[in-house]
């Protein structure tokens, strides 16, 4: 499999060099998605050894994840890691992704939230979603948020997820369930600064519903056999 790390990335011009940094010590081809920054995470990015795509405007992270599969495509890559930008994963666990499944699988990292301090509203979307997304699996999820992830690129293109915010990773794993392919969780560390450190842009009230409301869309698609 030829690999390539993807890092969606919108604002994060303090941690996104360190993240490709350490990403491309293990896997040396690196695509990174600038969704609309207003700072320089572009630049930082680049300075960093990362191939840039500019999205010129937010579109949010699902948007930012299917452009950075496209892209990968096109560089003739078969499988993409993505990583997110703010430094909460370990770039250690990159090859652990690699070597999980086979080479159509789906491949989630599992965090522990609570073992890792994680803020509340974090544990508690993230149970709502694994609720959900289990449920409609009909096999237990343990991490459907984690952003650590690794993707069989044509495949994952081709099952046509129409989210563009969070809710992308969510939609996304419920039609690859549904249709077949192999879904694998493996155990990653995550890290979370202290306090107000860590910048993110998931909103509890917001994104919660929407990852609901594309949950709920897949398997009604699926019922009436779209």
């Amino acid at each position: 499999m030829r690999a390539c790390v993807v890092i969606p990335a919108y604002d994060t011009e303090e941690t996104v060099g360190d993240v490709v940094a350490q990403c491309r010590a293990v896997v040396p081809s690196v695509l990174v998605v600038d969704d609309g920054s207003h700072d320089r995470t572009g630049r930082a990015a680049a300075d960093a050894g990362a191939e840039v795509v500019a999205l010129g405007i937010n579109r949010g992270k699902g948007a930012a994840l299917v452009a950075g599969l496209a892209t990968a495509l096109v560089r003739g890559f078969d499988v993409a890691l993505t990583v997110d930008a703010d430094g909460q994963h370990s770039a250690e666990d990159l090859p652990k992704l690699l070597a999980a499944g086979g080479p159509r699988s789906i491949v989630l990292g599992v965090r522990d939230l609570a073992e890792a301090g994680a803020p509340k509203a974090n544990q508690v979307s993230n149970g709502i979603s694994n609720y959900f997304l289990s449920r409609f699996a009909h096999r237990p999820l343990r991490d459907t948020q984690c952003g650590l992830r690794r993707y069989p690129i044509l495949d994952t293109l081709a099952l046509g997820a129409g989210g563009t915010g969070y809710e992308w990773e969510a939609e996304v794993l419920l039609r690859a369930l549904h249709s077949g392919m192999d879904v694998v969780e493996v155990p990653i560390r995550v890290i979370y600064p202290p306090g107000k450190s860590r910048k993110t842009h998931f909103v509890v009230r917001r994104d919660v519903p929407r990852i609901i409301e594309h949950v709920l869309r897949a398997q009604l698609g699926r019922s009436n056999g779209r």
